[in-house]
């Protein structure tokens, strides 16, 4: 019987590391890739980049997304195999929880992290809390 896997992804190479990952050792399994928008994100951004309006910014957050995940459409496609895609609004490992929850995942693939320098130091690891905290197994990809 086939598993249905999630892979976070974000655009990282670690993320697209993980999605390879998925697609030659699961080649017949469904695979999900889902882009989470975190909301905290646009706090750094406004104070690194000047404040931005809410709506500007969740519409340049949902376009980065939509491309991150055509580019996990591509990659995915390169493998071989189809992939369902999805972007979602909140705290990173709540949003791939509740994903795991909603839709019977099996599996959870993701890359050690996504983010790097100081706002990793204050957030904590995505991973580590979808480690944690999964009714699933996980696999962290580094």
């Amino acid at each position: 019987m086939a598993e249905r896997i999630l892979v976070p992804y974000d655009g990282s190479a670690l993320s697209a590391r993980a999605l390879e990952r998925v697609a030659t050792k699961h080649p017949d399994d469904e695979v999900h890739a889902l882009y989470v928008i975190d909301p905290v994100g646009g706090v750094y951004e406004g104070e690194a980049h000047g404040l931005v309006d809410g709506e500007q910014w969740y519409e340049n957050a949902k376009s980065v997304a939509e491309s991150a995940l055509a580019d996990a459409n591509a990659l995915a496609a390169d493998h071989g195999i189809e992939l369902t895609t999805a972007h979602e609004v909140g705290n990173p490992h709540r949003v791939i929880l509740d994903y795991v929850d909603e839709h019977d995942v099996d599996h959870v693939v993701m890359g050690s992290h996504g983010r790097s320098g100081v706002s990793r130091l204050l957030l904590g690891s995505t991973a580590e809390r979808v480690m944690r905290q999964s009714p699933v197994p996980v696999t962290v990809v580094r």
